[in-house]
């Protein structure tokens, strides 16, 4: 490995997050152990969309003083996964098609510049490490049923590490930290989308398709398939959103966007 590519691995490490979790080897203060596992709760919907965040219940959960959680929930209220009632109370933020849009768009963006800089810059060791992750999401969803692999904790983790994995020859930090915080916020529709999803979605299949590019370096195959993969959760949490009736033109403004 070169020294080069040691130090851009490095980064990497320290940037990769699950669910916006950073370095255990640092500190954290309280409030920050507050901010990580409330995200991961919602991100999980464990907290579902509308529920209400009462202090006296998350201390009793976190183990944690009102202190911290109420700067927590305050923080979570900056990145739009908490809101405030008229009562000073706190309740998690609901989904809609637009925020999910936006989102999207940014996925759509971002994701797919993370995925050329890899194609371009990745070396042998970011070779082994995509088809190391693709084994690992693999394995675990031929251990699970199709209809509950994508709500399953092992699952979303190798999912999430495929994904990232696939980022991980990009060489900006910044580029992929977005990416991963994107990525998380996008899981907690990928999560509803799944519970409602009418038929079966192969994203083994879809995952295989984009490993398969992204090895033969094939850089606009490999593009289109990863803007394919984030389209169509996006036009599924659409329809369990707004019903069978979903507007060409929804479609046709991220289609057209990067």
């Amino acid at each position: 490995m070169s020294p080069k590519f040691g130090l851009i691995l490095h980064d990497f490490q320290e940037a990769s997050v699950t669910f916006g979790r950073p370095a255990q080897s640092k500190p954290i203060s309280l409030t920050e152990k507050a901010v990580i596992e409330l995200r991961e709760a919602i991100l999980r919907l464990e907290h579902p969309p509308g529920a209400p965040l009462r202090l006296d219940a998350l201390q009793q959960r976190y183990g944690l003083s009102s202190s911290p959680l109420r700067e927590a929930l305050n923080r979570l209220m900056a990145d739009g996964l908490v809101l405030q009632d008229s009562n000073r109370g706190f309740r998690v933020a609901g989904v809609n098609a637009a925020e999910f849009r936006e989102l999207t768009e940014m996925r759509l963006l971002l994701e797919t510049e993370a995925l050329r800089q890899s194609l371009r810059l990745g070396d042998d060791a970011w070779e082994g490490r995509v088809v190391a992750a693709r084994h690992q999401l693999r394995k675990a969803e031929e251990e699970l049923p199709q209809v509950t692999a994508a709500l399953d904790e092992r699952w979303s983790a190798a999912h999430r590490a495929f994904h990232l994995e696939l980022f991980s020859g990009c060489p900006s930090q910044r580029l992929r930290r977005e990416c991963a915080q994107l990525f998380g916020e996008a899981d907690r529709y990928r999560r509803l989308t799944a519970e409602v999803r009418r038929s079966p979605r192969n994203k083994d299949a879809e995952h295989a398709a984009i490993m398969t590019a992204a090895l033969a370096r094939d850089e606009a195959r490999a593009v289109e398939l990863l803007r394919a993969h984030i389209q169509f959760t996006f036009d599924a949490m659409i329809q369990s959103l707004l019903g069978d009736d979903v507007r060409p033109s929804q479609r046709r403004s991220l289609r057209s966007a990067a």
